[in-house]
């Protein structure tokens, strides 16, 4: 029987944990950074169209169907770690009284405005449960929504 298998760019476990689906789609941003490498780092580029080709060409990339994942502290941090590691690259480093050296996380932080790629997986799943929501009552997606359990549980801890 097979653990893991790919469905419409999403892998899929039979476990149902995301790591394995992060770790992938973190891979395939690196791959998508490193075929536009010579955009971002160029000198001759603003930062905004730099930002605006991370947000437009990478970050979907790493997003794609984030809407599903249920994200623990090390995701997330992993999701930081990697979108940190492209922006350094975008913003180059800083020269501070004649000594060179890379951005650290709170200035990145405040370059991007505290929009990093964590708030956004999550305001794209506000979006997406506001949109189950509007639909009509009928759908199957608004009937889980709106599932309530039968009966109730057993009283205590449950047998092993």
């Amino acid at each position: 029987m097979l653990k893991t298998f790919n469905y419409v760019g999403s892998i899929l476990n039979a476990d149902n944990k995301t790591n394995i689906e992060i770790a992938a789609r973190i891979v395939k941003g690196n791959k998508t950074y490193k075929a536009n490498a010579k955009l971002i780092k160029s000198k001759f580029l603003k930062r905004n169209t730099k930002m605006k080709i991370h947000e437009t060409i990478i970050r979907p990339v790493v997003t794609f169907s984030s809407q599903t994942w249920t994200l623990t502290a090390k995701d997330e941090n992993n999701l930081r770690i990697f979108e940190r590691q492209v922006l350094r690259k975008m913003f180059g480093t800083v020269n501070i009284d004649n000594i060179w050296r890379i951005r650290n996380n709170m200035e990145i932080d405040k370059l991007i405005e505290g929009a990093d790629i964590v708030r956004f997986i999550k305001a794209q799943r506000i979006k997406r449960l506001g949109h189950i929501q509007r639909m009509d009552q009928a759908r199957p997606t608004r009937k889980l929504l709106d599932w309530k359990p039968m009966g109730t549980r057993p009283v205590g801890r449950p047998r092993q």
